[in-house]
C-alpha cells in the first residue's frame, strides 16, 4: 500500500470518528430541551435524533463545500495530508476532553481552529484563505447572539399569546409540540453539523489528486450521515444534563421556544452555506428564552462557564493541531 492512500485511508477514518464523537457531544443539545421536559424518554429522544440527523445529512452539501475550500485552499495546501490528519487528530482530542468533563463545547469551532492551527504550522499564516476564514469566523460569533435575540423574541410572543391559559393545559399541548420541534432541532443539526466531516474527507480526495472538485461524493455523504446518526445513538448525557437543566428550569413551552429558535438559525446557516456550531446556537436560545421568561431564573455561572469554553476552544484546537501536525509531519 502506497503512502498517499494509506494517509487518505487514515483521514476518512478519524474523519469518521470525529463524525461519530460529534454525533453523541452535540447531537445531546438538539434533545436536551424535550428529555428536560418529559416530551420524550431519553431513548425515545435518542432514536428520533438519530434517524432525524442521518435525514439532515443527507440532503444538503453547502456547508461541506465551505470546510473544503474556505479556510485553505486545497489545491494548494503544503503538505495538506499531514495538515488535515493534524487538524482531526486535535479537533478529536478536544471534543473528548470536554465531553468527558460534561461541558458543551463546540465540535465546529474545535474543528475549524484546528485546520487553521495545522496550515499554519506547515506553511504560515499565508496558508489560510482570509476572506473565506473570516467569514466562518463571522457565523460562528455571530450565530450565539442571533439565537439569544431570536429566542428572547420567541418566547415573549408566547407569552403574550398564551397569558390567558391554563398553565397546566398549555404546558400538556407544547409538551406534544416539542416532539416535533426536537425532531426539527435535531434534522437542522444534520444539515450543518454533519457536512464538517464531510468537507474534511473531501479535501483530503483533493490534496491526494483522487478528485478535481468541491463537490461531495455521494458514497462520503452517507459514511458521515450514517456515522453521526450512529453516534448520536450512543448518547451524551452529561451534556444533556448540563444543557437540559444547569442552565435554566425548562418547562414544555420553554422548550417549544428554544426548539424552534435553533432550528430557525441552524438552518438559515445551513441555507447559506455556514457553518455554526449547534451548542452555541442551542445553550444561546435558551438563554434567550430563560432571560424572556424570567431573568433571575437563569443560571448565568453555567452560562459564564460555557461562554469561557466557547472563547478558548479556537486557539486551544489550534495550538493542539499544530503539535500534532509536528509529529504527523515526521511519518507523512
Amino acid at each position: 500500500m502506497n503512502t498517499i492512500l494509506l494517509i487518505t485511508i487514515l483521514i476518512v477514518a478519524f474523519a469518521v470518528i470525529f463524525d461519530f464523537i460529534n454525533g453523541f457531544h452535540d447531537t445531546a443539545n438538539a434533545i436536551a430541551t424535550s428529555v428536560s421536559t418529559k416530551a420524550l424518554t431519553p431513548r425515545r429522544a435518542i432514536i428520533l435524533a438519530s434517524v432525524m440527523n442521518f435525514a439532515g445529512a443527507m440532503t444538503f452539501t453547502g456547508v461541506a463545500k465551505t470546510i473544503t475550500k474556505d479556510i485553505v485552499d486545497p489545491f494548494a495546501l503544503e503538505n495538506g495530508s499531514a495538515v488535515i490528519l493534524a487538524a482531526l487528530l486535535a479537533a478529536i482530542a478536544w471534543n473528548l476532553i470536554t465531553w468527558y468533563f460534561g461541558i458543551p463545547s463546540s465540535s465546529s469551532h474545535a474543528l475549524i481552529g484546528a485546520i487553521a492551527g495545522a496550515a499554519i504550522a506547515a506553511a504560515g499564516f499565508n496558508s489560510l484563505n482570509y476572506s473565506g476564514f473570516i467569514k466562518i469566523i463571522q457565523a460562528l460569533l455571530i450565530s450565539p447572539i442571533v439565537a439569544f435575540v431570536v429566542g428572547f423574541i420567541v418566547y415573549s410572543i408566547f407569552k403574550i399569546v398564551f397569558r390567558n391559559n391554563n398553565l397546566g393545559k398549555t404546558n400538556r399541548r407544547f409538551r406534544r409540540i416539542q416532539i416535533a420541534t426536537a425532531a426539527l432541532q435535531a434534522y437542522s443539526h444534520g444539515t450543518n453539523d454533519a457536512q464538517k466531516a464531510m468537507g474534511i474527507i473531501t479535501m483530503a480526495l483533493i490534496v491526494n489528486n483522487y478528485q478535481t472538485s468541491s463537490d461531495v461524493q455521494l458514497w462520503v455523504q452517507f459514511v458521515c450521515a450514517l456515522a453521526m446518526a450512529v453516534g448520536t445513538a450512543m448518547g451524551g448525557w452529561r451534556i444533556i444534563k448540563t444543557v437540559g437543566g444547569k442552565i435554566m428550569k425548562i418547562r414544555p413551552v420553554n422548550g417549544v421556544a428554544a426548539d424552534m429558535t435553533g432550528f430557525l438559525v441552524i438552518f438559515g446557516a445551513t441555507f447559506a452555506h455556514l457553518p455554526v456550531s449547534t451548542t452555541h446556537v442551542i445553550s444561546s436560545s435558551i438563554l434567550g428564552v430563560g432571560s424572556s421568561h424570567r431573568l433571575r431564573g437563569v443560571k448565568w455561572g453555567t452560562a459564564q462557564r460555557m461562554l469561557v469554553t466557547w472563547v478558548i476552544t479556537l486557539p486551544i484546537s489550534a495550538f493542539l493541531s499544530g503539535i500534532c501536525y509536528y509529529f504527523v509531519s515526521l511519518f507523512f
